[in-house]
């Protein structure tokens, strides 16, 4: 038998193994995205989200032969997109608005996390701020992105 649990609870369950056989949520959990790219929710809470990934430049690469700066926009993007759906009631989606992300220092194999978390909410606007730091504690970019809650006929079809 199949449940349906709020996001922020299916997210938790999930992380501490309990999540009961055929649970579902209204998102999509893991995303397609995080499973291609290896994307892993380590942290979890209303408007809130760790989320790791195994960066190595021989596979995420760029010309330079450091981590691509679109592989570490789209892990922000992933966190603060995680964060926001645990603070989103049922019936209710989102689309970010925009996401702007400064670069500190270069990866060439680390764990990367990002840890994202809203800096104001709004009834429909949120800004989350996200901080992408490498295994050894250093700051390796900082995201700032604006999401908006979709309701009603807005939600449909998202």
């Amino acid at each position: 038998m199949s449940s349906k649990l709020p996001t922020l609870e299916f997210l938790k369950r999930q992380l501490d193994g309990s999540l009961p056989t055929g649970a579902t949520t209204e998102m999509r959990y893991p995303t397609a995205i995080s499973n291609t790219l290896g994307f892993r929710i380590t942290e979890i809470d209303v408007g809130y989200a760790k989320v790791e990934l195994d960066a190595n430049a021989d596979i995420h690469g760029n010309q330079q032969g450091t981590v691509h700066g679109g592989m570490l926009c789209e892990l922000a993007d992933a966190a603060i997109g995680t964060a926001h759906s645990t603070a989103i009631l049922e019936g209710e989606t989102f689309t970010s608005i925009d996401l702007k992300i400064s670069f500190f220092r270069p990866v060439w194999k680390s764990v990367l996390t990002a840890t994202a978390k809203q800096i104001q909410r709004g009834k429909t606007i949120t800004h989350y701020q996200c901080e992408i730091t490498r295994d050894d504690g250093k700051a390796v970019a900082l995201a700032m992105s604006t999401v908006m809650t979709l309701r009603g006929n807005a939600a449909n079809g998202r």
